[in-house]
């Protein structure tokens, strides 16, 4: 079976789908010709549905992913500039959560958002542990807290600079600075092994966390939680994930105490034009 079709009746041969295609592996003959893979084009694809997705006209269907597979851009959702900077520039990093769980389906449908973020070479390689019960988190947080003395008392010259002490003792009066009493943890996790690992769970865990004040949600990124969790046996063994796999970060997540009202100020950022 061929890598894709193209429909006759509907391509236009303007050449759209070869120029966009990432590897180089459609080409047109000639201005009469359509659209056909390269030799070996099986062998290098990566399935991304560029070549799907650009056809003005849906003329084109990959093997694996037709036209009718892929919901159209709905113009009219898509943001302007003024609404995408107050979008990016109020979200907030939440340490404050309500007492009230995340539904399975809302947790579910951030994770499907996620999915869609860009991973090297399209290799998807992100997988998702959700810790869903609040008893969990607090007894995970309190094993990153038995790392943080175990660091305070065997590397000093590290748990200084990050002020471990204090964290310890404000857990010890009861107070959470590590998981912030968040009701969900949300774990991307991947093959340690694979190059762009760490980089498609950072991207992937990105979209959730934009994703999540759309559905009333705050997160804050776990980097305590995170550390321990790629380094800290017991914590490692309490996560209990595939072997193979590194954990890549961590989103504390759930509904936010509080509202902001006011967009803070930021660093000027430094840039070089050449």
């Amino acid at each position: 079976m061929p890598l894709f079709t193209v429909d006759p009746k509907k391509c236009q041969r303007d050449g759209i789908c070869a120029a966009e295609c990432p590897a180089g592996l459609i080409e047109l003959q000639g201005e009469e010709s359509f659209p056909t893979p390269l030799a070996g084009a099986e062998e290098f694809c990566i399935h991304c549905g560029h070549c799907v997705a650009v056809c003005p006209r849906g003329a084109l269907s990959l093997v694996d992913l037709k036209p009718e597979d892929c919901p159209p851009v709905k113009k009219e959702l898509c943001l302007g500039p003024d609404h995408c900077e107050q979008f990016l520039r109020s979200r907030r990093s939440i340490r404050c959560y309500k007492e009230k769980p995340v539904s399975r389906e809302v947790l579910t449908r951030l994770t499907e958002i996620a999915r869609y973020a860009p991973s090297g070479h399209n290799l998807q390689p992100v997988h998702w542990l959700v810790i869903e019960k609040v008893q969990e988190v607090q007894r995970l947080a309190g094993l990153v807290a038995d790392w943080m003395r175990f660091m305070i008392r065997e590397k000093p010259e590290l748990a200084g600079p990050l002020h471990l002490d204090r964290v310890v003792a404000a857990w010890d009066q009861g107070t959470d600075r590590i998981c912030r009493r968040a009701p969900h943890l949300i774990v991307a996790h991947a093959p340690k092994n694979l190059l762009p690992a760490q980089a498609a769970c950072t991207i992937a865990l990105t979209y959730l966390d934009l994703a999540a004040p759309a559905f009333g949600l705050g997160t804050c990124w776990a980097g305590y939680f995170n550390a321990a969790a790629g380094l800290f046996p017991p914590l490692i063994e309490a996560l209990d994930l595939p072997r193979e796999h590194q954990p890549y970060g961590t989103l504390m997540i759930g509904y936010p105490k509080f509202s902001y009202h006011r967009l803070p100020r930021r660093k000027e950022p430094p840039i070089t034009w050449r």
